[in-house]
Formats: C-alpha cells, sequence, structure tokens
C-alpha cells in the first residue's frame, strides 16, 4: 500500500494538483491491486477501481480496503459527480469492466485526472484480463473452451481500451502503466499506443515518470519488518521507534529528498489509523540505506532492553535494484 500510495501522490504532483476531490481510476482489486484503494483513501483523492471478479470486489469491501461498491454506470457517473462538488476522499469498486468506465466517463465528460491499470496483463490469457462485453461467467467458459476466440476479445478489448484512455488523454489526463503489461499486450494487439518512432509507447511506465526519479534514483524502497509475537503494541513500539529515527534523519537531509522523507514520516504517523494490518504485525516503509540501517539498529536496541520482541527485517520485490523487468523496474535504463 505504501508504494502505491507514493505513486498516487506523486502522480498528483506531476500534473500539479492537489489529490483533493480529484479522480484516480484505474483496475484491480486482487492480491496487489487491491492496494489502490486504500492508497487513494491515504493520498487524499477519489478512487475508481473496477473489477469483474465479485468475490475480489466483496473481499475487498468487507476488509474494509474499499468504501462503497456500485454496479451500474449511471449510479457510478453520478456518484463521482457528487464526490467531485463535495471534493470528498472516497474509494469506490465498480463490479465490472474498466473499459466500460473509460468509455461512459468520456461519454459523460468525466473529467478523469489520473488513470493507469493493474489487470494481470502478464497473463493475458488464462485470466489475468477480461475482455469487454463478456461475463465474468462467459469469459471463464470460453477461456477453457476456446481459448483461440478469448485472444481474440482479449485483443479487441485492449484496442477499445486504448482507443478509450486516448480520448481522455487528450482531455488532459495523465495515463501510466503501471507495471502490469498493459501497454505491451496493448501494442502487440495494435492499439494505437506507440510514439511515431515506432518503438516507444506514448504513455510512461510508473517507475519511469514517478518511482524512479522521487524513490529508487534516491535509494528510496519498500523497507519491511514482522514482529514475531503477533502483538499489535509491538507494531505500534515499532512504529514510533522507525518515525523517531526518519525525524531525526530529516533534520539533516539534502534538500532533494526533503519531501520523500516528509512523506515517509507521514505514512508511518498514519500506519496505525490507517488499519493497514490484514494477518501477521506487519509493517512496510519506504526508506533508503540509512534510513534501514538506523532503524534496525533502534530495534535491536529495544529488543535488548526488552521493550518489544524478536523483529525480522527483509523487504520485497519491488526494491532498488531488486528487479530486473525491461517493461517496469528497468523500461528505460538504457546502459543495461
Amino acid at each position: 500500500v505504501h508504494g502505491t500510495t507514493i505513486t498516487v501522490l506523486n502522480g498528483f504532483r506531476k500534473i500539479k494538483k492537489s489529490p483533493q476531490g480529484n479522480l484516480f481510476l484505474t483496475a484491480g482489486l486482487g492480491g496487489m491491486s487491491g492496494a489502490q484503494p486504500k492508497a487513494g483513501n491515504i493520498a487524499g483523492c477519489i478512487t475508481v477501481c473496477a473489477e469483474v471478479n465479485e468475490k475480489a470486489v466483496n473481499t475487498r469491501h468487507s476488509q474494509g480496503w474499499v468504501d462503497e461498491v456500485i454496479s451500474d454506470l449511471d449510479e457510478l457517473v453520478t456518484r463521482v459527480n457528487l464526490a467531485k462538488q463535495r471534493s470528498e476522499t472516497v474509494s469506490i469498486a465498480f463490479l465490472g469492466n474498466v473499459v466500460d468506465v473509460w468509455e461512459k466517463f468520456d461519454q459523460e465528460n468525466v473529467y478523469v485526472d489520473l488513470g493507469s491499470d493493474q489487470t494481470s496483463l502478464h497473463n493475458p490469457w488464462a485470466g489475468g484480463y477480461y475482455p469487454v462485453e463478456l461475463s465474468y461467467k462467459d469469459a471463464n467458459n470460453m477461456m477453457a473452451e476456446n481459448p483461440e476466440l478469448f485472444k481474440q476479445k482479449v485483443q479487441e478489448s485492449l484496442r477499445r481500451h486504448a482507443n478509450a484512455v486516448n480520448k481522455h488523454a487528450k482531455k488532459g489526463t495523465y495515463f501510466f502503466d503501471y507495471g502490469n503489461a498493459f501497454l505491451l499486450e496493448a501494442s502487440r494487439a495494435g492499439a494505437n499506443i506507440m510514439a511515431d518512432n515506432g518503438r516507444d509507447f506514448i504513455y510512461p511506465s510508473y517507475v519511469q515518470d514517478i518511482m524512479g526519479p522521487m524513490c529508487f534514483d534516491y535509494g528510496f524502497g519498500p523497507f519491511r519488518w514482522v514482529c514475531t509475537s503477533g502483538k499489535p503494541e509491538d507494531l505500534q513500539k515499532t512504529d514510533e521507534i522507525a518515525c523517531s529515527v526518519l525525524e531525526e534523519i530529516m533534520q539533516h537531509s539534502p534538500t532533494e529528498i526533503q519531501q520523500q522523507m516528509a512523506d515517509n514520516i507521514q505514512w508511518i504517523k498514519g500506519a496505525q489509523e490507517n488499519k493497514l494490518v490484514v494477518g501477521s504485525q506487519a509493517r512496510i516503509l519506504y526508506a533508503d540505506a540509512e534510513g534501514r540501517i538506523k532503524i534496525a539498529k533502534a530495534f535491536n536496541d529495544a529488543i535488548t532492553r526488552g521493550d518489544i520482541g524478536y523483529v525480522v527485517l527483509g523487504r520485497d520485490h519491488h526494491d532498488v535494484s531488486g528487479t530486473d523487468s525491461p517493461y517496469r523496474e528497468t523500461s528505460n535504463i538504457y546502459d543495461g
């Protein structure tokens, strides 16, 4: 959730807008993509996240990671316009296909400030992306019984998807690929998303435009820890320790990373209130090498004093230099 929050916050900064009362439209409420509405709430925007799988929608709604569920496009338009008028912070799951949402918002002149997609297009033919105009059940049946026709439907849908995004982009929407191979698969489907040179995409990846320049270039990545005691109070104490360490570091941090430090401090201060725990007492916090080392030492001191139980430190796959992926983490690194 932290990385997604950073992405949404800095997406709005990139277009020089406050998140408040402005719209982020995306898709996917699965294992990773389900972080999007929660992150949108933390960032303070209006989030519409489309998902075709009713079970996934209900799971995220029951967890409290998305505020509202709507399945009617006209109702969605009315609700989003009301949220804009009120400058609300709200997350809405649309039970349906995101292509329909992009097209409906274009027809109804609902302005989308930020747009992206986290459908699982790294796996387009086996359930990672569901074609528009097919129900979830019909798509699953076609996938099993007529895979070639299903592939054709996926590519038709991707062309429609890209065309709808292009219409919004002409109105000013800032769209970015969220590392899910949307632009790659859309290009393979013949969608109109290639630059004039025939090599580059007309839209950036989130690493190129946001996470790279803001975080990875300075060594900030997802530092993680788990309190092995399983006690919520231990997690709260580690949050307080980490916050204290970051506030001390920020006093002598160079100007170019003051914003990153402030964002990370704000994140850890709000971690308890935002109810991010869904299993083990674990936390994610973007930090650079100095932050990680000093937080780890502070945890060790607290363990030695008997203030907290043992803590396991780690990171996730999205860490700085953690992944070589030509359409995501290393998408515009030309020296290899």
